[in-house]
């Protein structure tokens, strides 16, 4: 296992232990880095206890289809934005929405990734390296409220800019996790 990997690893286990403290789950919702937040989770043992589900909405289309993506976002901001890193955050808890489930332990957090991993894709305005990240949460009283949208450009090839956007959007959870 690479040094990376292990990191990840790490990291990942350390998110559980917190999640499992506060009593919560995650879900995300992954465009550029394609399902590898969901993997990275599911490598750690016992991540049953607190992951429960993973979208992988790589077009803009399954953005709206599958998370409620608004195509006025997309078409204003793009996929590659803060609006739309939050708009797929709060679309997988939409996907669970009854207060019923709420109560019985399902996802209350859930994060997203968008961005242009390379190697092409690139712009001027949104460059090779350029990832959007949203974490939702669902509150006690059941809403949906966007807690953290960020833009971070990270330099490398297309596994490792994936790789560090995973870094990321889980130090990022960890720490609003940690904050309650």
């Amino acid at each position: 296992m690479s040094d990376e990997s292990n990191s990840l690893n790490l990291l990942s286990q350390k998110v559980g232990e917190v999640l499992l403290s506060h009593h919560a789950m995650i879900s995300t919702a992954e465009s550029c880095t394609g399902g590898l937040v969901a993997s990275t989770v599911i490598d750690t043992a016992g991540s049953s206890q607190w992951f429960e589900r993973g979208f992988v909405t790589y077009t803009n289309q399954a953005k709206m289809d599958v998370l409620g993506v608004s195509a006025d976002t997309l078409q204003q901001y793009g996929a590659v934005s803060i609006q739309t890193a939050g708009e797929m955050a709060t679309g997988v808890l939409h996907n669970i929405q009854t207060q019923e489930d709420y109560a019985n332990h399902y996802t209350q957090w859930a994060v997203s990734t968008t961005g242009v991993a390379g190697p092409t894709g690139g712009t001027a305005e949104k460059p090779v390296g350029m990832v959007c990240f949203g974490v939702a949460r669902r509150m006690p009283q059941g809403e949906v409220d966007i807690v953290h949208t960020s833009t971070k450009i990270f330099s490398g090839d297309r596994l490792s800019i994936r790789r560090q956007s995973v870094q990321y959007v889980l130090e990022v959870l960890l720490s609003l996790v940690e904050r309650g």
